[in-house]
């Protein structure tokens, strides 16, 4: 509704100022923002700003006389009744206050759509793929997993809710290094099991020491059937495999009591095998963007912004992280999709440019690839950090903050701040049970409708879902237009690639609810007032509803 209202003002806006000053037709400052403070109106236009140099009149004379125009021709247009007043305001400004006739609509959409409210088919079906976490299974997942997994699955929900067709898919690194030393890491420990003595002195830096390899030693020599350090030395491969499939079995299950499901989990070594790598080489050697320089095989990315070379193929013959990234790629986009969103941590930072480049040269738009940085969180218990390494092993899991503050809380509290700007997650505050935890404060207001609603069915009050006219004290009209700005939020969070904006909303909503709540009587002798007071709740239950199903937090009846 509001955003009708919006579209319908502007177009009003430009239809008549163009009609009465010609000269402005070139113009393109016809926009109307909102202010920041409500005493200035629902919206404002500094168009009268702008057009001072093309009509040589200072602004606030502009002003005056574009606020007359505007508000002696709105009454002939859909607009009539809707709009209140029309005020210049220095230095140029142009106000529009909106009658509450103007939002009583909001609450008729928002019963006639219900769970839909706020969607749209602005996506118009287009594929997109969002790859996010594709942690390598070396380990539980860390909290710099979980904040990922929220963030992505959390924007994949709000894509779907705007009309676009969205794959969510896990890449599973099976291969290379990482899993190499994760192999060995079990195989030592095994080893430990089966000689009675310790491999301490055998693991490097970069071994994996954590408790759980060696449950996961114990549990491999069982299921893999080893009983002398000759058959464990003889079944390397089949250990290296059982700690992949082992992990993997865990992170799915920590992601899936997270909330997190994927359409789709890919194995680099079914997709960037050495067949697909050769096939790949061999594609772009073709282009011409290869190079074979002092024996290694090197990406001539410099010619698509890149700022150097890059290898992918090693003088040893092995491949540098670039080569199967880049078969993985193609295999997306030649399953259809439009756009391609890749969430990856802060120490990636720098292998941008170069993905992009090889797509580039693939034969498709850079643009199309977009790579979202997902800064780093800090947990804190009792006012001190907790600190992490996942070879070492001292970190803390995301199922241990799972099984500490639970899952809304750990959704909602890693959705609270843009991506780009570090988290600190606050175990003790996300386990309050106050209006301090925000997660608790919305599901609260959604908890509190509920019993409002078996009081009301107590008193025999139904919901009155149309033909409002009473509500107009400033708590219920402030309460009815941010309902009203739910899809927008959903298109902020869409542009700017981030749900942190719906987070914020929520909280917003839930503040002015309850601020609302603790000002009038919704229940009460006037039965007219308490029947669109009753709609007013159960609106704002809706649209909580709405925003908590597409952050995938829980929406309670009863606290």
């Amino acid at each position: 509704m509001l955003p009708d209202i919006r579209a319908q003002l502007q177009t009003h806006l430009r239809d008549i100022l163009t009609r009465h000053y010609p000269p402005l037709a070139d113009l393109s400052a016809f926009e109307l923002e909102t202010p920041a403070d409500k005493k200035h109106g629902e919206y404002a236009s500094n168009v009268a700003l702008k057009a001072t140099k093309v009509l040589k009149k200072p602004p606030m004379v502009l002003a005056q006389e574009f606020a007359g125009l505007l508000m002696a021709s709105a009454a002939p247009t859909p607009l009539a009744g809707l709009i209140v007043n029309v005020e210049p305001k220095a230095p140029g400004f142009i106000n529009f206050y909106l009658s509450p006739k103007a939002f009583f609509g909001i609450l008729t959409d928002i019963f006639t759509q219900k769970d839909k409210y706020g969607t749209s088919s602005v996506g118009q079906k287009a594929k997109v793929q969002i790859e996010f976490v594709s942690a390598n299974p070396t380990g539980p997942l860390s909290v710099a997993h979980a904040r990922q997994a929220v963030v992505g699955d959390a924007l994949g929900n709000i894509f779907e809710a705007i009309g676009f067709d969205v794959t969510k898919e896990y890449y599973i690194n099976d291969e290379g290094r990482q899993i190499d030393l994760l192999g060995d890491s079990v195989k030592m420990r095994a080893e430990e099991i089966l000689s009675g003595r310790s491999m301490q002195e055998h693991f490097s830096d970069d071994h994996y020491k954590g408790g759980y390899i060696k449950e996961m030693a114990a549990q491999c020599l069982k299921e893999v059937g080893i009983r002398t350090r000759e058959e464990l030395q003889a079944k390397r491969v089949e250990v290296r495999k059982f700690a992949v499939d082992y992990l993997m079995n865990v992170i799915q299950k920590e992601l899936s009591d997270f909330g997190v499901n994927f359409d789709v989990w890919s194995y680099q070594s079914k997709i960037a095998d050495e067949k697909h790598i050769q096939k790949m080489l061999e594609y772009l050697n073709g282009c011409h963007v290869l190079e074979e320089k002092d024996g290694a095989v090197w990406f001539k990315s410099t010619q698509f912004g890149d700022d150097k070379d890059r290898v992918v193929r090693k003088s040893d013959g092995s491949y540098t992280y670039l080569m199967p990234d880049i078969v993985y790629h193609e295999d997306k986009y030649k399953r259809g999709f439009q756009k391609v969103i890749n969430f990856w941590g802060p120490d990636h930072h720098g292998y941008i440019n170069r993905l992009k480049a090889a797509v580039q040269a693939l034969g498709h738009d850079p643009a199309s690839l977009i790579v979202l940085i997902v800064q780093l969180a800090t947990i804190y218990r009792e006012g001190q950090p907790v600190s992490m390494s996942t070879r070492s092993g001292q970190y803390i899991q995301l199922q241990e903050v799972m099984d500490e503050v639970g899952v809304d809380a750990a959704r909602f509290f890693f959705l609270m701040r843009h991506i780009n700007m570090h988290l600190d997650f606050d175990l003790d505050l996300a386990k309050k049970e106050s209006p301090e935890n925000p997660v608790y404060y919305i599901q609260y207001a959604h908890a509190r409708i509920n019993s409002m609603n078996q009081k009301a069915r107590e008193a025999g009050l139904a919901n009155q879902e149309t033909n409002f006219q009473l509500l107009e004290s400033p708590e219920e009209l402030d309460l009815i237009k941010r309902l009203g700005s739910f899809s927008e939020i959903l298109m902020i969070c869409y542009n700017e690639l981030d749900p942190y904006a719906l987070a914020t909303y929520l909280q917003e909503l839930a503040g002015l609810f309850h601020k609302f709540y603790d000002g009038h009587r919704v229940v009460g002798e006037d039965r007219a007032l308490s029947s669109e007071r009753l709609a007013l709740v159960n609106a704002t239950k809706i649209v909580l509803a709405n925003g908590l199903r597409l952050l995938g937090v829980s929406r309670p009846e009863r606290m």
